[in-house]
């Protein structure tokens, strides 16, 4: 089972630079999709309905923001995108699909660079859903939670750590929380179980000269529940061709969908 998570940064955008000529190329079973920036009906057929895929999205209410996507080529047993606050929910930032025992989400966490309210927003998302992340892990199925979650979680994982602690996306409280999930709550960082190397990026900044010389961040995760921890085979983050500011990152599972 071949999955891929990315934030297209806007899809239409992703479309023009032939994020979905890539995607028939891959031959994944999921592909999980943040930051559509689109209503469906502002999407072309391609975009809606890519060959062999079921497609099923999350709309913002705000125009042009937001927004969470999943394709499939096999249709989901049921379709989750509601996680009960409205700063999720009106924001389309949660999209699971079920496949008999296995869940697969996409999810799109807050950032909260753009100053003190957002922050407050993100962290306001953290603390509503972790109880949602133990209920997960207490739950006789398994999870692949795709997303960007905005949260560089180590040193390793971004290039300027010591520049960045006191800013979003680093901060000690992020950091936390994400041990937390990690070491306490049992979720699994599928990519550092098969890659530990330094310097794993999946999304760069437009300034300067970030990418060119990669000065990264790794804020787009595949969180699986500790049931499918021998199940994931490779990892990678695909570089080759660029679509948006962020990286696709693929996952191959010894799985069956």
């Amino acid at each position: 089972m071949k999955v891929i998570s990315v934030n297209v940064n806007g899809i239409r955008s992703a479309h023009r630079k032939g994020f979905f000529d890539w995607i028939q190329k891959q031959d994944a079973d999921v592909i999980c999709i943040q930051e559509t920036k689109a209503q469906v009906d502002q999407l072309s057929a391609d975009v809606l309905q890519p060959d062999g895929y079921y497609a099923y999205f999350n709309d913002a209410v705000k125009k042009g923001y937001s927004g969470t996507a999943v394709y499939s080529k096999r249709e989901p047993d049921k379709v989750i995108n509601k996680l009960g606050w409205p700063d999720a929910d009106d924001e389309g930032r949660y999209l699971q699909v079920d496949f008999g025992k296995l869940s697969v989400v996409s999810l799109y966490l807050p950032s909260g660079s753009s100053g003190e309210a957002r922050q407050a927003i993100k962290f306001d998302f953290l603390d509503r859903f972790m109880p949602i992340l133990k209920k997960m892990r207490r739950q006789k199925r398994e999870y692949i939670i795709c997303g960007d979650w905005n949260i560089a979680h180590k040193e390793i994982d971004l290039k300027n750590w010591k520049g960045n602690k006191k800013n979003s996306g680093f901060l000690p409280e992020e950091r936390a929380w994400m041990d937390d999930l990690f070491d306490s709550v049992g979720m699994v960082d599928s990519f550092r179980v098969i890659n530990q190397e330094q310097d794993q990026y999946t999304w760069w900044s437009n300034r300067g000269q970030a990418w060119a010389k990669n000065v990264g961040w790794r804020i787009d995760y595949q969180v699986v529940t500790p049931g499918l921890k021998d199940k994931i085979k490779s990892v990678s983050i695909y570089k080759d061709e660029r679509f948006s500011d962020h990286a696709p990152l693929i996952t191959d599972y010894d799985l069956d969908v």
